[in-house]
């Protein structure tokens, strides 16, 4: 569901819009318009630009959540008896796809795999 432009009289007789979200909570209010034409104008160029507009942080640099946690020290582990050292991974081993025949259209029943007689 999309959000829904309303267009009202405000307390000094100036038409306005405001941007309901779609579970009623008011996004935006507009400025005051001289007359409704003009209102529904604006909400034609909100509707233009806000879908491509850029953001401007025109906002100080300040750390969204607090300063970051120190990260904490890491403890150096003892070999126990237990221990083991951790084990080498064994190697792959790929075997190349073979090479098919691109001289032939795809279609050709030449490059259909056939299981192989057992």
């Amino acid at each position: 569901m999309t959000g829904m432009f309303e267009l009202f009289i405000d307390e000094d007789t100036s038409f306005r819009f405001r941007l309901k979200a779609p579970d009623g909570t008011v996004v935006a209010v507009s400025k005051s318009f001289p007359d409704k034409r003009a209102a529904v104008s604006g909400i034609s160029d909100v509707r233009e630009y806000a879908g491509m507009g850029l953001i401007t942080d025109l906002c100080p640099e300040v750390p969204l959540r607090g300063p970051a946690p120190t990260p904490p020290v890491p403890v150096a582990r003892q070999a126990g008896p237990t221990a083991m050292p951790p084990l080498p991974a064994p190697p792959r081993h790929h075997s190349p796809l073979p090479q098919r025949d691109r001289t032939r259209p795809w279609h050709t029943p030449a490059l259909v795999d056939h299981p192989a007689p057992v």
